[in-house]
């Protein structure tokens, strides 16, 4: 396997982890997990019964485990979950290397994973998040059970004209013009902005949903490295668009393994509900949820929907480990 499409972690001791100062959701808990190389904030929420299946859950290019929060709470009867919040985003510092590829975040997850000994999951990406998460199905098949991608970024070439404005957030000097021209947004009028383009209907949206949104983009603004890891994380998810051969995450969807699902909104402006098609023919295993007022955050959006079809996922995952039984 090729240096450049190797997620592999170096193997890691199980580490202590520690309590994060800072909000969370009702009954969910904040830690630290310590890494050679990272510090990964994980957001989890207790299990109501033992023994249940372990998942993780991977946010997008801006978001947190937050993200993840109303599906967490609807699937508390059906796994173990946890949310991680990738390095430089939420609670999580940068990198110790400064390295925001999607190879990058996805070391940082097997990594997360490896020590936890959580594998293999149910693993569950949004995004930026789907594609580290396809990446690291195909390349680390030991490490995940089944694979959800909410509106996966997966390369679209070339990409809706909604999403334009995203993708050149990775050529150097805009993303310094776009700040200059915006230094006097308040806090308010950039979160509007934000669940615009992410929400299919932003209506739907509460007032005290948007007061803590615009509360927590400006604690994220205030951070030293909120744009630096905006940028390079960008700007990584642009260039692993541009990989072929054995590197190409088309090639790399087609060599997963899992039972997939795929989720797609019809009101994407980020991610072409186009793709879904070819999303499902490049996965071997893939069931598709589509929701047409659905944008680019189904789960936040219609969280539901969303558990609902993941819930028939795992129930074919359980009747296809009983098969043999059932055989015998």
């Amino acid at each position: 396997m090729s240096s450049t499409e190797s997620t592999e972690a170096a193997v890691v001791e199980p580490t202590p982890t520690v309590p994060v100062a800072g909000a969370s959701a009702d009954g969910e808990a904040l830690r630290t997990v310590s890494l050679p190389g990272w510090s990964l904030t994980v957001r989890s929420r207790p299990p109501r019964a033992a023994g249940l299946a372990p998942a993780l859950f991977v946010h997008g290019l801006g978001g947190s485990s937050q993200n993840w929060s109303a599906l967490m709470g609807l699937l508390a009867d059906e796994v173990d979950a946890a949310a991680v919040d990738l390095p430089g985003f939420g609670f999580s510092p940068p990198p110790d290397d400064g390295d925001y590829s999607v190879n990058g975040h996805a070391r940082a997850v097997v990594a997360l994973l490896e020590s936890e000994g959580r594998g293999p999951v149910h693993l569950v990406g949004n995004s930026l998040g789907g594609t580290v998460a396809t990446r690291i199905a195909a390349l680390r098949p030991d490490l995940v059970r089944t694979l959800t991608l909410v509106s996966p970024a997966l390369p679209e070439l070339p990409p809706q004209r909604t999403a334009w404005p995203t993708a050149l957030a990775s050529v150097p000097g805009l993303p310094r013009l776009y700040a200059r021209a915006t230094r006097d947004w308040s806090v308010e009028r950039r979160t509007q902005a934000l669940l615009s383009l992410c929400y299919g209907d932003p209506s739907r949206i509460s007032a005290q949903e948007f007061a803590a949104d615009a509360e927590e983009y400006e604690r994220r603004l205030a951070l030293p490295y909120f744009w630096d890891a905006m940028v390079r994380s960008t700007r990584g998810l642009v260039n692993a668009y541009t990989l072929g051969g054995q590197h190409s995450l088309w090639r790399q969807a087609e060599r997963v393994l899992a039972p997939t699902l795929l989720v797609y909104g019809g009101r994407d402006k980020l991610v072409s509900f186009r793709m879904a098609r070819r999303a499902a023919k490049a996965f071997r295993d893939a069931r598709l949820l589509s929701i047409p007022d659905g944008g680019h955050v189904s789960m936040m959006e219609h969280p539901h929907l969303v558990a609902r079809a993941f819930r028939d996922l795992l129930a074919e995952d359980h009747q296809a480990d009983a098969a043999p039984l059932n055989r015998s």
